[in-house]
């Protein structure tokens, strides 16, 4: 099921927006202008990315650095500094539909 969950005027390129759609908590991250949408807590401790940067395509966790591929969920690089008790995993990713000016994500 398609829910929508932002304007694509509300994410500028570079932009990060938090949503949360039936009970799942994501980030939506726009890549020159593509959207994608992630789970919003890093897999390292549960830090919100709402808070965090995106450079190009990697979206950087604010606590820790850890690095993420917002196009896959791939975990790029792991925290600064290394954990090895709490490892960093990919994150779980949604379709992200544009149709018009609106964003929606399938969850």
């Amino acid at each position: 099921m398609l829910v929508e969950v932002a304007k694509v005027t509300e994410i500028v390129p570079g932009g990060i927006k938090d949503a949360a759609v039936n009970g799942k908590k994501i980030v939506l991250c726009n890549f020159n202008n593509a959207f994608y949408a992630l789970e919003r807590k890093c897999s390292h401790r549960g830090a919100s990315f709402d808070t965090g940067t995106l450079d190009g395509y990697i979206l950087t966790c604010p606590l820790h650095f850890a690095q993420f591929d917002v196009r896959t969920g791939e975990a790029l690089s792991g925290p600064v500094p290394p954990d090895a008790k709490h490892p960093t995993a990919d994150l779980a990713t949604y379709p992200v539909t544009v149709e018009g000016e609106s964003i929606f994500i399938s969850v």
